[in-house]
């Protein structure tokens, strides 16, 4: 941390975790622990590698701003990631009051006898944090270690082989399923044919009854053959 008479920066260096081809961002926060106003100017050796925002601003006494610097993505990374790129923050103090919007050039001018504090940030390029590793539940205290999916092929070929009879078991259950259910539509239906064949057989029933009243005893016959015949019709359709 910086410990100018205006303003404390911190941190004095800029840690980019490098990545190519994406854009990274790192904070400055700065502290005003004065009773003063005090305005600050953030200027770079390599403006069009870096965007500053903002760039330009006023600290209120005993307050805090933050400063977010953010590097464009980059095509290609340095020689043994070394960053020669530096950055420079003045500040200044200001009347009471003012805002970012009062901010001048000539009030960083130290030949018009301003005093400009200063303070040089140098950039660092760091490596990214790696995902921790997925670990397997269960492990107690005093047993084996911990086995990571990733470091052990077998662990996802048993997974993927699990996943695989448990999807042909499902479809094995789909299957039965159907042909459960077509065989009971079939014994409906089987069922539904020979109640109307009985009540068929009721009605010419009734009337051989009928005529058996005039006719006599050859109609009779017949009667006692048809009652057989709703007997055998009806012990089938109890069964089904």
């Amino acid at each position: 941390m910086s410990t100018a008479d205006l303003l404390s920066i911190e941190p004095l260096e800029l840690k980019f975790p490098f990545e190519l081809r994406k854009q990274i961002s790192c904070a400055l926060q700065l502290s005003n622990k004065t009773d003063n106003y005090v305005a600050f100017k953030v200027k770079t050796t390599n403006p069009k590698k870096y965007c500053v925002r903002p760039n330009t601003g006023v600290v209120l006494p005993r307050s805090t701003c933050d400063v977010v610097v953010t590097m464009q993505a980059q095509k290609e990374a340095p020689p043994d990631m070394q960053c020669r790129d530096k950055f420079l923050l003045q500040s200044v103090k200001v009347n009471d009051g003012a805002s970012a919007k009062d901010i001048t050039a000539e009030m960083f001018n130290k030949e018009a006898g301003h005093v400009v504090e200063e303070c040089k940030l140098k950039v660092v390029y760091v490596s990214p944090p790696q995902p921790p590793s997925p670990v397997r539940e269960g492990s107690e205290e005093g047993s084996p270690p911990r086995v990571s999916a990733s470091d052990n092929g077998h662990a996802n070929a048993a997974e993927f082989a699990a996943a695989a009879k448990q999807f042909s078991e499902g479809l094995e259950a789909q299957d039965k399923s159907f042909e459960a259910r077509a065989l009971i539509t079939k014994l409906t239906a089987e069922k539904n044919s020979a109640i109307q064949q009985n009540n068929k057989l009721r009605q010419e029933l009734e009337l051989l009854k009928r005529q058996s009243s005039k006719s006599g005893s050859g109609v009779s016959f017949m009667v006692v053959i048809l009652i057989g015949l709703i007997g055998i019709i009806m012990g089938y359709i109890m069964k089904k």
